[in-house]
């Protein structure tokens, strides 16, 4: 109605077809809301899948062995020179498990941001039925795009950086050093990829809003 200049405009067909087929497209956006978001988001999981069949991610060859002469070190360590040597293992072990809890909780709070989008898809389509409310309905579509690549962002971050990682593991500067000075060195560069990694996946949001704007 605020599109026309006045009463007597909408009295007229075509202003009349216009906003019936409006009203038809809001309304059949509405009840087949659901399968709108899904469709959305079955060709964004399309990329994800391809994205993670052309790394070749998730294989045996991803497996993090440690060096056969960090091994010998620490078999050859008496009981006194263990004691430094599990304390070292214990903070390693610490940073890393906080580092793999903030990736699962970042992964699955996308997940749920999803679940959310889809839940209240109806409310915001329903504003493409009027004009002047129409762009609620295009940033919702922005936004929920936005967030379903994300996953192809999240994706691109184990299977490229990580994998590179995992493909040249921490590498042993000196042999000559303690036990404790190698097992320490090691944990500290992998704790070190593991922040650019977290750091790649918490970026994910602001990587899509600078690139493409959504």
């Amino acid at each position: 109605m605020k599109t026309c200049s006045s009463y007597l405009d909408v009295k007229k067909p075509e202003h009349a077809v216009k906003l019936f087929i409006r009203f038809a497209l809001a309304k059949g956006a509405v009840g087949y809301g659901l399968e709108l978001m899904m469709a959305l988001f079955s060709v964004i999981q399309g990329m994800v899948s391809t994205i993670m069949q052309n790394s070749g991610f998730g294989g045996d060859s991803d497996v993090i062995e440690l060096p056969a002469e960090m091994v010998e070190k620490i078999e050859s360590v008496g009981l006194l020179d263990s004691i430094p040597l599990w304390i070292v293992t214990l903070l390693g072990s610490l940073f890393i498990t906080v580092l793999s809890f903030i990736m699962i909780l970042t992964v699955y709070g996308r997940m749920f941001k999803l679940y959310m989008y889809t839940a209240i898809a109806p409310i915001p389509i329903a504003t493409f039925a009027g004009e002047p409310t129409q762009n609620i309905g295009k940033n919702f579509v922005r936004s929920y795009a936005g967030v379903c690549m994300e996953g192809a962002i999240i994706a691109l971050c184990p299977c490229i950086i990580f994998s590179v990682f995992a493909a040249s593991p921490p590498a042993i500067a000196d042999s000559s050093l303690s036990a404790v000075n190698i097992v320490w060195n090691y944990v500290a560069e992998l704790i070190f990829n593991l922040l650019v990694l977290v750091g790649a996946i918490k970026a994910a949001d602001r990587i899509v809003k600078e690139i493409m704007g959504l």
